[in-house]
């Protein structure tokens, strides 16, 4: 065994920081042999077998061509969860985490939530394990996405309404109810950006979930906030993941919206990527 870490080291030494290669490492071996840390140190001497020697050569020369180890593997933890993720969803962020973590410190047991763009559902899931009084939807673009966050939740035996909708086109969807709560990740990235991304990103996640055009960053913040207007119940709140870049321009948005009490809060980098806001008439 201790031979194949040398080579996983030796092929991605130029490719990741050192770090990231151990943490590689860690994450190969805990998927193929369900070792622990402690695990690879006391068992480095032991064996693999052929077909294992195989698994980790074809993972590696996959790692090589930049291609996230989550879509290799085929999941990734989120809150406590392992979620199933392929192309056609975003690895969920640790970023996202937080904005759930912030949804469930504010005290939500029970109503009607909505999840704009849930992509592989990781942010209905997170709502609904901490909320399981709530009754949580998730709504894309992408029948992809749909399939993915509909196995997940059968996964984590979630019962979790998903359903196809675009949000830019809210007014022609038969939306099935009105909400207490809508929180949404949605396409913040200007095209602009995409010079100072990694290839991991650029090259195999959606980019469809991903892009905004420079000459309109904020589109899809502008569609959810007319949305909520109307679909919010008195009192009920709104959340996002925002662009760093934009908080400024995000509390003017909700602001012009009629939205009150509104927050940014910061991620565990000191940067502005949350923002919430209340609806004070839900109309």
């Amino acid at each position: 065994m201790q031979a194949t870490i040398q080579y996983i080291r030796k092929e991605l030494k130029s490719l990741y920081p050192e770090r990231e290669i151990e943490s590689l490492i860690r994450l190969i071996f805990h998927h193929l042999k369900k070792y622990s840390l402690t695990d690879l140190a006391v068992r480095r001497h032991e064996s693999l077998d052929p077909d294992e020697i195989s698994v980790i050569r074809d993972i590696t020369m996959r790692l090589k061509k930049r291609e996230p180890v989550q879509y290799i593997l085929g999941y990734t933890e989120f809150s406590g969860m392992k979620l199933r993720v392929n192309p056609s969803v975003l690895i969920p962020r640790p970023e996202t985490a937080e904005l759930t973590g912030w949804i469930s410190q504010s005290g939500y047991h029970k109503g009607e939530a909505l999840d704009i763009g849930t992509g592989s559902g990781c942010i209905a899931l997170a709502i609904k394990k901490d909320n399981p009084g709530m009754n949580v939807s998730g709504c894309d673009i992408s029948p992809e996405a749909l399939e993915m966050a509909r196995m997940n939740a059968q996964d984590a035996k979630q019962n979790i309404r998903f359903f196809i909708a675009d949000i830019l086109r809210w007014k022609e969807v038969s939306w099935p109810s009105k909400y207490d709560l809508i929180v949404s990740n949605p396409p913040y990235v200007a095209e602009s950006e995409k010079q100072y991304m990694h290839p991991n990103v650029l090259d195999f996640e959606p980019g469809q979930a991903l892009f905004v055009p420079d000459s309109h960053p904020l589109v899809y913040y502008e569609a959810i906030v007319q949305f909520s207007r109307e679909m919010l119940n008195p009192g009920g709140n709104l959340y996002f993941e925002i662009n760093e870049r934009f908080g400024t321009q995000m509390t003017e948005l909700l602001k012009d919206g009629g939205f009150e009490k509104i927050e940014i809060k910061c991620d565990i980098h000191g940067k502005e990527r949350m923002i919430r806001g209340k609806n004070p008439s839900g109309k």
